[in-house]
């Protein structure tokens, strides 16, 4: 399994409680959305899966490994085969955008190539590659403080698909995207993603997730409120889910 949690709880030092006993399995190479009303855990839970959290009760597998048994080498040698998205992706202002996706690898990369490529990106061409797929080729030395909310969200899913990871983590990739460049932001994350990546993507929009995933997970409340096929997240289904939100499920499905 490429994910492997049991019944993990996750309690934010406010002390809310974001996920209450989850139990989530994802296999190699398996493509999944998870989705459910705002608050529901989606975010906490994958921040788990890319160790950026701990759980406080339960455990965690990610790539063959128990994350939080391993020494702290070992931990960051994982943490390289795992991309996360966050939703507002951290790209600091004065960055240029080739600077942004080549940060990409740093952690696959020797110290010296790292610091190196700070001050000369070390492949201008990889990062022009990923930045063209996503239809933005003229901005690769341009800094991330002149880009718009969407572009970020892109530049953020380029640098994503450049580190190559085996563990493909996205939190609303497609939250600024207008209805064309979402089309073309899902396509290429499922093309430029390695073959053989496990890839687990939270959408508010439930007509993409069910459009570009064959398995949906449906949070709520901190628990798994359902794990189906896209084919048998039906009307009802949704409507239990997202209860608690009014309105939403004809606005995402319409």
């Amino acid at each position: 399994m490429s994910v492997s949690l049991r019944a993990a709880r996750y309690v934010h030092p406010n002390g809310r409680e974001a996920l209450q006993s989850v139990s989530l399995e994802v296999a190699r190479g398996e493509r999944v959305a998870i989705i459910g009303p705002s608050g529901a855990g989606k975010s906490t839970l994958l921040n788990l899966m890319a160790t950026a959290l701990r759980p406080q009760a339960g455990s965690i597998e990610l790539l063959g490994e128990p994350a939080w048994q391993l020494s702290r080498r070992a931990l960051r040698q994982l943490r390289a085969r795992i991309g996360l998205m966050p939703q507002s992706p951290p790209l600091p202002g004065r960055q240029r955008v080739v600077t942004a996706i080549l940060a990409g690898r740093l952690g696959r990369w020797p110290w010296w190539k790292s610091l190196l490529s700070l001050l000369y990106p070390a492949d201008i061409a990889g990062a022009r590659a990923t930045l063209d797929a996503l239809g933005l080729p003229d901005y690769l030395f341009t800094h991330c403080d002149r880009l718009s909310g969407g572009q970020l969200q892109r530049v953020g899913l380029a640098r994503l698909l450049y580190q190559q990871p085996a563990l493909v983590l996205a939190d609303e990739p497609v939250s600024s995207l207008d209805p064309g460049l979402t089309e073309l932001a899902m396509r290429v994350l499922h093309e430029c993603s390695p073959a053989d990546a496990t890839m687990v993507v939270s959408l508010h929009a439930v007509d993409v997730a069910l459009r570009w995933f064959p398995r949906i997970v449906g949070i709520r409340d901190g628990l798994v409120a359902f794990d189906l096929p896209a084919a048998e997240v039906t009307g009802p289904v949704l409507a239990e889910l997202y209860a608690s939100e009014a309105g939403a499920v004809p606005r995402q499905l319409g």
